[in-house]
């Protein structure tokens, strides 16, 4: 049985508990979250603390916060020599102090709270600074997911630079196509099969082989036309910006 503490009680955190609990070999000893409440409704408020000096005894502590707060947590852990682990993909182990072994256990995917997802098939990336410390990760990661990769912080920090791409800046073209959307009466709702089979194409073709439209058949009028059409100067910006580095990295399709 693998004993885990987590420090955090955000979306991470919370669909780190949902997974172990389905796991006969991973205890959830204790979770810390400055507001108790937070994860009632997932544990027993006696596996619930807001004071890390009361933090039970584990193989290791995940540290599940805001990457901002990752240095501080680690400096106010009550312990030395203990394996303790954050789950940012951008985040150095050199941030975590230096008294307790140091490691990352890093999940690739977007959490949201009332957004289930099957932990079985997302990507975990592990890193430690020894063996023995990488074969108890490796163990945990395997309870929860099929998908468990060695990585180092320069490879998980690309990783998650790509991540931003393909995942935050979409969504945030998807608020922008819903505004254009909204503002002409037109249903987002009609957009979601094309954003569909957008995603399913880069599942069987490279992204480059399967984009398409104006930009990467240098359709000028019709560039013309889009940019004449918007009258928000951030959205004609960005579809500029977006116009140019299609037509920088691809030829015509």
């Amino acid at each position: 049985m693998i004993k885990v503490a987590l420090i955090g009680s955000g979306n991470v955190a919370q669909h780190l508990i949902k997974a172990f609990a389905k796991s006969k070999k991973i205890d959830v000893t204790q979770v810390f979250s400055r507001q108790k409440e937070a994860l009632t409704s997932l544990l027993d408020s006696d596996k619930i603390t807001n004071n890390l000096n009361d933090l039970a005894a584990a193989d290791v502590y995940i540290i599940a916060v805001s990457d901002d707060a990752i240095a501080t947590v680690s400096s106010q852990l009550p312990f030395e020599n203990r394996l303790v682990v954050h789950t940012s993909g951008s985040v150095p182990l050199d941030a975590l102090d230096q008294k307790n072994r140091k490691g990352s256990f890093y999940p690739l995917q977007t959490f949201s709270k009332k957004a289930e997802v099957d932990f079985s098939q997302i990507p975990i990336f592990l890193e430690s600074e020894n063996e023995s410390d990488f074969k108890l990760l490796e163990n945990l990661a395997e309870n929860v997911s099929q998908k468990v990769y060695k990585i180092n912080s320069e490879q998980r920090k690309a990783l998650h630079v790509s991540a931003v791409f393909v995942n935050n800046f979409v969504n945030h073209l998807y608020q922008i196509g819903n505004e254009i959307c909204l503002e002409n009466k037109v249903p987002f709702e009609v957009l979601k099969p094309l954003i569909r089979e957008t995603a399913n194409k880069v599942m069987t073709l490279s992204p480059k082989e399967a984009q398409t439209g104006p930009a990467i058949r240098n359709d000028k009028q019709t560039i013309a036309s889009h940019l004449a059409f918007l009258s928000d100067e951030n959205q004609k910006n960005i579809y500029k910006t977006l116009t140019q580095s299609i037509q920088n990295n691809g030829k015509k399709l």
